[in-house]
Formats: structure tokens, sequence, C-alpha cells
């Protein structure tokens, strides 16, 4: 029972400031591409690779705390279901260009970002 409610004290923290981070990109950098959204999924994905190394491979980690963190914060902080979404509306208003971008860039960050994340926990 305390992990659930561990892990939901997380998804509250991850989803607030999941609207923080995509709030403010779009106030910097406008709303013509969902820079908020890649913005977080990046951040998530470095995040969950370097908890999940620090915590598997280097014991730096207690097991509830992964918890809390990986499926709780991260998994409230993460916006792939907004990714899906803002993909086909960009598919839906006639931009296939901004969506295949948008796909491929958002990817192929994401799977270097946790690649990052897993080496820096390494590094340390």
């Amino acid at each position: 029972m305390l992990q659930v409610l561990l892990i939901g004290c997380g998804g509250f923290i991850g989803t607030v400031a999941r609207y923080g981070m995509a709030t403010l990109a779009y106030r910097l950098l406008g709303a013509a591409f969902p820079y908020g959204t890649m913005a977080v999924n990046i951040l998530g994905c470095l995040l969950i690779g370097f908890v999940s190394i620090a915590a598997e491979e280097r014991m730096m980690i207690a097991p509830t705390t992964r918890l809390y963190l990986t499926i709780g914060v991260l998994g409230g902080f993460t916006t792939f279901s907004s990714f899906g979404y803002e993909t086909l509306t960009l598919l839906r208003v006639g931009n296939p260009t901004t969506a295949l971008l948008y796909v491929l860039a958002s990817v192929l960050t994401g799977l270097t970002a946790v690649w990052l994340g897993g080496a820096l926990a390494r590094a340390i």
C-alpha cells in the first residue's frame, strides 16, 4: 500500500512538472511545433535512463525510490499520449512533413537521451 501511495504522489509531482515545463517551452518557442511535449519526453527519457542504471547497476537508488521516480514522477512527467495526439493533429491539419520531423526528432533524441542518462549513471 505504501508503494501505491508513493507512486501516486510521484505522479502528481511529475504531472505538475510536465505542465510547468511544457507551458514555459510554448511561451518561449511558440506553439507552431509541439516543443513542450518534445522537451518533456526527451528529458523524461534522459532521467529514466539515469535512474534505471543508477538503481540496477550502481545500486545508488533503493527499489522503493526507483518505483517512486520511474513509475510515479517520470510516469506522470512524460507525455507520450500527447505526442501521439499532436502528431495526428499535425497530419490532420495538413502538415505531414512537420509530423514526420516531430516523430523522428522525438524518437531519435529520446533514445539518445536514454542512452546518455545510462552513460552518466555509469560514469558516477
